[in-house]
């Protein structure tokens, strides 16, 4: 049920009572450079996130929003220090709830977003959320090896001797 938007002519706000009476929804395409927030966990912001944002509710009449999101985040890879492309394809009921104790309310696989009261959602900010929440905190490019290596102690180390080896030998002689 979206209405497809040009890129570049994502509304900024939507209302979502509306939308979510009239069963309706947007999607978009935005640049990663435009993802103010999500820019400080990226390598750099080339490319693009797309997404579709479709509001309802349910059997049940709790209203939600359905986001969509896909991209491939360029990070940098912990192991081997070098670019990678993350790719994210995010797939997120949220219900849309007024004051926190809605939250108990809401049926399982549903995350809940406090909604302001005018209810006006700012587009580019809840798919910014979710992108943010996918960036893995230590990112590791698919197929990198792990660096371990097994490391022997020095010999004067092993010749040192051991600060318990008396009280060892205190144990043997009480025996």
């Amino acid at each position: 049920m979206s209405a497809d938007v040009p890129a570049g002519r994502v509304p900024e706000v939507l209302d979502a009572w509306r939308l979510v009476a009239a069963r309706r929804g947007v999607a978009g395409r935005v640049p990663l450079a435009s993802l103010t927030r999500l820019q400080g966990s990226l390598l750099d912001t080339e490319g693009d996130v797309t997404f579709s944002l479709d509001f309802g509710s349910d059997e049940l009449q709790v209203p939600y929003v359905e986001l969509k999101a896909e991209a491939e985040l360029p990070l940098l890879c912990q192991r081997s220090l070098e670019r990678f492309l993350l790719p994210v394809r995010i797939v997120q009921r949220l219900g849309l709830i007024r004051d926190e104790a809605d939250e108990a309310a809401l049926p399982p696989g549903y995350e809940p977003l406090l909604m302001p009261e005018d209810g006006m959602l700012r587009t580019v900010e809840l798919v910014e959320d979710e992108l943010i929440l996918a960036v893995p905190v230590v990112p590791m490019a698919p197929g990198s090896e792990a660096v371990e290596q097994e490391w022997a102690a020095p010999a004067a180390e092993q010749e040192r001797a051991n600060p318990f080896a008396a009280l060892s030998a205190l144990k043997n002689k009480s025996n």
